[in-house]
């Protein structure tokens, strides 16, 4: 064993016993058992991020402040904020209201989040839970209860693919509860969308729920990325027909249409129906991730998104 090595090891040894004559553990029954001698000890489960405790906020008291706080509160905070105008629910006629379904939609600001929990129709809306990143919203407990019962958020990897929140997503589709994912992974970082991830379209796949496509419009005006005070600005939340997986489509196959239909949304937001109808058929439905050239012509292409609401006209996609 080399001299470094020793050193590190008598460095960890000190800090152990530094720590336990802090933190002194009281005997069993009234402290934890301890792992005997030749006994492989269990490795323990962090109560932050991705393994963050989730359930108790679907209970039915839980259930019953959540949607007392969404009407009482998040709602009026809305409309002043965010004014939105609900386009494309009578695409919904067809969705079997006793079947949950994945709601996917665009991010540019955390006023998303509440203004979609007060525009999906019932009854998919009380039995909803968001995908919230876990490294951001789950970082402590303070802000991961708060995120778990104002929003009925549960953690969700973007940092890498983890298989147990996939599952924990999974169960709770094939339970009922309908789930809000937002697949671009976070928010806009210039006003521009980002590449989709494929988690709605796994998620789709494997429990054989439909997804809804949504694009909203306008948000980024209102709190985006790097802002602390919100502007209100009027915003448009356009729902469009729910998707199902062919057969035999690869997850990456169905993802891509799935961005294609945000997409498309986005083009009869700035445009008008029978226009976007005609780009997508021809599959020339513009781009939301914007021309690839330099941050300065990519910010000069989207307009001034911190000017006040109606001093000018955006240009498309209407952040």
């Amino acid at each position: 064993m080399s001299s470094e090595e020793k050193l590190r090891r008598l460095a960890n040894d000190l800090s152990r016993r530094a720590r336990s004559a802090l933190h002194p553990q009281l005997p069993f029954p009234y402290g934890p058992a301890q792992t005997p001698k030749g006994v492989e000890s269990v490795a323990k489960t962090g109560s932050k991020g991705a393994n963050f405790d989730t359930d108790w906020a679907r209970r039915p008291s839980a259930r019953a402040a959540r949607g007392a706080l969404v009407e009482t509160m998040m709602r009026p905070a809305v409309a002043v904020l965010a004014r939105p105008t609900r386009t494309g629910l009578d695409r919904l006629a067809d969705l079997p209201e006793d079947e949950p379904a994945i709601f996917v939609a665009n991010h540019h600001s955390h006023i998303d989040t509440p203004l979609l929990l007060t525009s999906i129709p019932e009854p998919w809306r009380r039995d909803t839970v968001v995908a919230a990143a876990a490294d951001y919203f789950f970082s402590n407990r303070v802000s991961g209860a708060a995120a778990a019962l104002a929003l009925g958020a549960i953690p969700m990897e973007r940092q890498r693919s983890a298989r147990s929140t996939a599952n924990r997503a999974a169960e709770l589709l094939r339970d009922g509860w309908s789930l809000l994912i937002f697949p671009e992974g976070g928010r806009s970082k210039d006003g521009w969308g980002q590449e989709f991830r494929g988690g709605a379209a796994y998620l789709s796949q494997r429990s054989d729920v439909p997804v809804v496509p949504i694009h909203l419009a306008g948000t980024g005006r209102i709190l985006r990325k790097g802002r602390s005070m919100p502007t209100p600005a009027s915003t448009t939340v356009n729902f469009g027909y729910p998707l199902r997986p062919e057969p035999d489509e690869t997850s990456r196959s169905f993802g891509g249409r799935i961005e294609a239909a945000v997409a498309t949304l986005a083009d009869e937001s700035s445009s008008d129906w029978w226009t976007a109808r005609q780009r997508a058929h021809a599959g020339d439905s513009p781009s939301m991730t914007g021309p690839e050239v330099a941050s300065w012509r990519r910010s000069w292409a989207l307009g001034d998104p911190g000017r006040r609401a109606g001093s000018r006209k955006q240009r498309w996609p209407y952040v």
